[in-house]
């Protein structure tokens, strides 16, 4: 082939790009994809397109959602004196799995981290406060990832809303510390949400 890049070996490494797959991880998936139908290889390729064209940021909350304001703002069931702070959207599913809380969220698009250049300014920090000072919250979670840039975030956040004079929790026991709350059971994660504790100074 020549300099043309294999295309094999172009698809790895693009697969390498996602968070959490590995050069090994990329290249079984690489190998998988070559050996499935050309149809199938359509119907994801379409899906992969979607994303970015069916799917867009909740004005509210920031979840990615088909509509916007996203179905969890919609929700008029929903309780409006709870507010739920996370990373990013996908931990929103997880929260609900756990089937316990039933407030609103707060979707911060990721965690303070100066080594990688996200400072508060990178997240969506200034609309919570507004939500915070406009609406009728009487606590917030801050179900931030107990890794060390999701500790530093919930600090960081605790003082930000200090002014407000609102109850300030976080997930309690159960949680490893140093992980993200997506990979916890939904038992554990329940317990945590119940057993939540203040934060005071």
């Amino acid at each position: 082939m020549g300099e043309q890049e294999h295309p094999i070996e172009r698809l790895i490494e693009e697969l390498k790009r996602i968070p959490t797959i590995g050069a090994k991880t990329a290249q079984r998936i690489a190998y998988y994809l070559f050996n499935r139908p050309q149809e199938e290889l359509d119907f994801l390729a379409e899906a992969i397109k979607q994303v970015k064209q069916g799917i867009r940021e909740c004005s509210i909350c920031h979840n990615l959602s088909p509509v916007d304001p996203c179905l969890y703002c919609q929700d008029e069931h929903r309780d409006d004196r709870l507010l739920c702070v996370v990373e990013e959207p996908y931990n929103i599913a997880s929260i609900e799995k756990s089937g316990i809380f039933h407030g609103r969220y707060h979707v911060l698009r990721g965690a303070l981290s100066p080594l990688k250049g996200i400072g508060p300014d990178e997240l969506r920090i200034e609309s919570l406060l507004q939500r915070v000072r406009d609406g009728q919250f009487e606590e917030i979670i801050m179900a931030t990832n107990t890794t060390s840039e999701g500790e530093a975030t919930a600090i960081y956040l605790t003082k930000q809303l200090k002014p407000f004079k609102v109850k300030i929790t976080r997930l309690a026991i159960g949680l490893p510390v140093g992980t993200d709350i997506d990979y916890a059971d939904q038992v554990t994660l329940r317990k945590a949400i119940e057993g939540r504790l203040e934060i005071k100074d």
